[in-house]
């Protein structure tokens, strides 16, 4: 049957987008006039979901905290947690579910058909009849509950979305990202945290939770996406005939309401917390903020974008720079919000002074009078929109499905306007139509009519306050205690009975006739073969060339890839440092803001990496190289080979004030990174006390990496003889790396783009270095130190690693299995139902570098003492056949991700380099899928080894690291403090 003769649906539209290669449809449901969008294509990667429109009405996460329980069972499956079981056995691509400030999406995709319907099912069963009803502690223990193990504790606050909220709300960034909003729309759902604030989470009730549900998760308020290569009349009447069918058409109140412009600018001044040992000085955040235009409007959704990039974004552009050569910030940056009906467009200085507030404005205004009357710098503006549309055709979105992102995109639109929900994604003739506004003055005016005569702006000032932290714990412990002493015994055994019983909830096993109503393939589902590889090693003259003939639309993934084993030790940390040089300072040809226009005009961008590549016959062994990838259209192949020659040959390293302000800006960025992805800070150093390739990545990405660039640019600061030395250093590494004899080409395309390839290579490696060096390389030696790094959060990260191939244990490809049943089981069950932490990993990697490290965590010791029993749980482990299928499903669904022509390459480079064969790589794939009972308890073996190294390292709350303080052999700041305060 054809959508068309559906009788439950009314076709709304239908017209083939030739952008997206889909024929579309826009559909209501006539009888709950459910929302229903469709893009009917040849992509095996099919994507689904439902989402509802949920404005709430105050801060304290109503909507969040719906989106984490009505996965906690339902009426078809009354288990407690239907997410992590599907997890643990789909082949999905993706799986999840997303709270945003004005709407809540339930997405799933999957290339499996059988599991596609599976994860749909649950879903859609999910948001209409969740448990939520029938026992109040699913609310507790996803959003917030009262503490209390005996009628003498203390009274505390736990909870999932509680924890994981404190852990947001630690990021400065977030913060002024939250006020940024805020102060822009003080009236509308926009101006509150539908992510929950912790100071009003626990303001929530239980009934005004439920009332949120049955307000707003109603057909008449959903919208319904599909996208892919599926029979679409057969899935509409599957979603009619067992849900829309059920209810009836109602009113549902979930329009969006439009922010009254401001009759002039607001001023708003707020605090975020830091160290009592960190500085107030150069520590402020100064943001100019506009609610500009319309996401209704494509051309102005795409438009301004280019001019984000043109003003503000690009290196070197006129704000950006203008802003810094006034030492006004050591990080300038701008964000274009899009996905709100009022966009938002603001620019920030961060790590500046209170002080500089109206400098700041005025010198942001004067740029921008100046771009009105002189005109934007041309390249720039099509630079922009050359990356954007290159991005748009690509449609490489990594790991993500591109139906998924489009899915995204499309609600940008159709949740303000029920007949436009492609407007935002069908983009080519928006791209044409921007080309030919650069000369016509349309960038000027967008400038002058939102930004120069808009007075619906703020401008913000987050200044730095000591002790806010433990200010807000004392709040918080006062308010508690003195509800505590205003509580009657009675009460009181109340809290102490509803914290037993939550836990005892928690504990019990769900019913194996329930845990059987969760739809599962099986073993015969799953592909036997391991994934290929096309790699062919071609010659062009002594230049090996690795190509993977792929598919690419035209495209050419172009990677230099250099050997960098003779680097010797005094140099090898500072060659992350000229990996983020490279391509952001001037070379002979460019000035650097030219030359990124450049690049981005002529290709897809051009960017570095350090990777490490450990062998597979020799886990002790491993390579690492600087790599230099660019991805270009192929008439545009040569001009590829220019720019990177330009970017590794002739960049000129002494230009001191831009070498300063590329580590000001690094830095200040790897401060927020280390502490919001404290998770993987804390991994990389723990295994970097007993692994030789993670102290390596903990040099390029982590804590080590961020301390040298610290220190780097404080003794420039105090002495500008130190930069020489830099410089020097550069130069160096630049002679040792970028050599003939150190390159292998990488390239993915189709054979007819390969042409002429060769030619150029030689070319190209004939202008590399090959002057006469003296070093033996580099030798690591790692050691153990076990160190805690204090933030101003409120939340931990705590991770405990080892290596397991040093103790003789050789991978196996059951790890896998391991990973996921830790991940969805015990680490699940005992670090986040019953710990509250917002997210618990595990990792086992070829070499034998292993971890358990947790996410958001309002414990430390705690956690600690799960991992250590982890060993235990294994030895002792019982399942069935139909649970271990689920975590060999769930294992190999990670593995088996749909590959992009990208991915494809990059898949094949890390087998060449790794020396792999696809024998080694089958007998993994088929060691992991005969795990049974046995194999997973002898895998206690690999547990016990790991964790025998005792390798520590949290992130998180100073005052709660200082109380632990004798786990640790050193106790400091994550950010870093300067040696005048050591």
């Amino acid at each position: 049957m054809r959508v068309e003769e559906l009788n439950t649906y009314e076709v709304l539209e239908h017209r083939r987008i030739d952008d997206l290669n889909s024929e579309s449809y826009i559909l209501r449901h006539k009888k709950t006039g459910a929302r229903v969008a469709l893009l009917s294509n040849d992509d095996d990667n099919k994507v689904f979901y439902i989402g509802f429109r949920t404005p709430p009405k105050d801060s304290t996460g109503v909507a969040h905290i719906i989106e984490h329980t009505v996965l906690c069972g339902s009426k078809e499956f009354p288990i407690k947690d239907p997410f992590v079981e599907l997890v643990k056995g789909s082949l999905n691509t993706f799986l999840n579910a997303m709270t945003y400030p004005d709407k809540t999406v339930y997405p799933i995709a999957s290339c499996n058909d059988a599991d596609f319907q599976n994860l749909m099912h649950v879903y859609l069963d999910a948001v209409f009849y969740p448990n939520i009803y029938k026992t109040e502690k699913i609310f507790m223990q996803e959003g917030w509950h009262y503490e209390m193990e005996s009628a003498d504790d203390e009274l505390k606050i736990n909870g999932v979305v509680y924890n994981e909220m404190k852990g947001a709300f630690s990021s400065a960034d977030e913060v002024v990202a939250r006020d940024i909003r805020k102060s822009l729309f003080p009236d509308t759902t926009y101006g509150i945290e539908s992510g929950g604030d912790p100071e009003e989470i626990y303001n929530l009730t239980y009934e005004d939770y439920l009332d949120f549900h049955r307000k707003y998760y109603h057909p008449s308020n959903s919208y319904i996406y599909l996208y892919g290569n599926m029979d679409m009349a057969e899935k509409l009447t599957y979603i009619d005939e067992n849900y829309l069918s059920a209810f009836d058409s109602i009113k549902v109140d979930s329009e969006i309401e439009i922010q009254k412009a401001f009759d002039e600018r607001k001023d708003i001044k707020d605090f975020y917390p830091i160290l009592n040992e960190d500085s107030l000085e150069d520590n402020t955040y100064l943001s100019l903020n506009y609610a500009v235009g319309s996401s209704l409007d494509p051309k102005f959704y795409v438009a301004f974008d280019v001019l984000d990039y043109a003003l503000c974004s690009a290196p070197g552009a006129p704000i950006k720079k203008a802003l810094i050569d006034k030492g006004i910030g050591s990080e300038v940056f701008s964000d274009y919000d899009n996905g709100i009906i009022q966009p938002v467009f603001s620019i920030v200085a961060k790590n500046a002074n209170p002080e500089q507030k109206e400098e700041f404005v005025s010198t942001i205004e004067q740029v921008l009078r100046d771009q009105v009357k002189n005109g934007i710098d041309k390249k720039a503006l099509l630079a922009g929109i050359n990356a954007d549309e290159f991005k748009y055709r690509e449609a490489d979105f990594g790991r993500f499905p591109k139906g998924l992102l489009y899915g995204l995109q499309v609600l940008d639109s159709w949740l303000y306007d029920d007949m436009k929900p492609w407007i935002n994604v069908e983009a080519n003739d928006t791209f044409a139509l921007l080309k030919d506004e650069v000369s016509t003055g349309y960038f000027e005016k967008l400038i002058e009519d939102y930004l120069l005569n808009n007075t619906h702006s703020t401008i913000l000032t987050m200044e730095p306050k000591k002790g806010l932290t433990e200010e807000k714990e004392e709040t918080l412990r006062t308010k508690l205690k003195e509800y505590r002493d205003s509580l009657s015994k009675e009460e009181i055994d109340k809290i102490v009975k509803d914290t037993a019983d939550l836990k005892a909830y928690q504990e019990e096993p769900d019913r194996p006739e329930d845990l059987a109503k969760i739809p599962l393939l099986t073993r015969n589902d799953i592909r036997k073969e391991v994934d290929k590889f096309y790699n062919e090693l071609r010659q062009a003259g002594d230049q090996k060339i690795l190509f993977h003939n792929v598919f690419t639309n035209g495209i050419g993934y172009l990677n230099f890839v250099f050997d960098m084993s003779k680097v010797p030790d005094r140099l090898l940390p500072y060659a992350p440092m000229l990996k983020t040089f490279l391509g952001m300072m001037d070379t002979e040809n460019y000035s650097y803001a030219d030359l990124y226009n450049e690049i981005n005009l002529q290709t897809g961008g051009i960017n570095g990496s350090i990777s490490t590549y450990t062998d597979a016959n020799k886990v002790s062994e491993f390579k690492t190289t600087f790599e230099v990838s660019a991805k270009v259209l192929y008439p545009q192949l040569q001009k590829a080979f220019d720019l990177v020659s330009e970017i590794i040959l002739r960049t000129k390293f002494d230009n001191k004030k831009r070498m300063t302000e590329i580590l000001d800006e690094t830095c200040s960025r790897a401060r927020s990174d280390l502490a919001g992805a404290g998770h993987h800070s804390a991994a990389l150093r723990a295994l970097s006390y007993v692994s030789k390739p993670a102290m390596i990545s903990d040099m390029v990405s982590g804590i080590g990496g961020y301390r040298l660039l610290e220190e780097v640019r404080e003794s420039i600061a105090d002495d500008e003889s130190a930069a020489d030395k830099i410089v020097d250093n550069m130069l160096e590494l630049c002679r040792i790396i970028f050599r003939p004899e150190n390159l292998l080409v990488d390239y993915t395309a189709s054979e007819k783009e390969y042409v002429g390839l060769e030619d150029k290579v030689k070319a190209f490696a004939e202008g590399l270095h090959t002057e006469e060096i003296d070093t033996v390389g580099f030798s690591i030696t790692c050691e153990k130190k076990n160190e805690a790094f204090q933030t101003a959060g409120q939340v931990q990260y705590v991770c405990l690693g080892g290596n397991f191939a040093t103790k003789g244990l050789k991978y196996d490809g059951s790890l896998r299995v391991l990973k996921v049943m830790l991940g969805y089981d015990y680490l699940w069950k005992n670090i986040r139902v019953l710990g509250g932490a917002y997210g618990c990993m595990s990792g086992f990697a070829k070499n034998g570098d292993s971890y358990f490290v947790t996410y958001r965590d309002p414990h430390l010791s705690r956690s600690i003492e799960v991992f250590k029993q982890a060993s235990d749980y294994l030895k002792n482990f019982e399942a069935d056949e139909r649970t271990i299928t689920q975590f060999i499903i769930g294992a190999i669904s990670d593995l088996d991700t749909p590959k992009t022509p990208a991915t494809k390459g990059a898949y094949g480079l890390t087998v060449y380099m790794c020396n792999a064969s696809l024998e080694d790589m089958q007998h993994d794939r088929d060691t992991l899928l005969a795990t049974d009972q046995e194999k997973i308890r002898s895998l206690s073996a690999y547990v016990d080894a790991f964790l025998s190294d005792e390798c520590l390292c949290v992130v998180g709350d100073g005052n709660k690291l200082m109380q632990n303080k004798d786990l640790f052999g050193k106790v400091e700041q994550l950010i870093y403090a300067g040696k005048s305060k050591e």
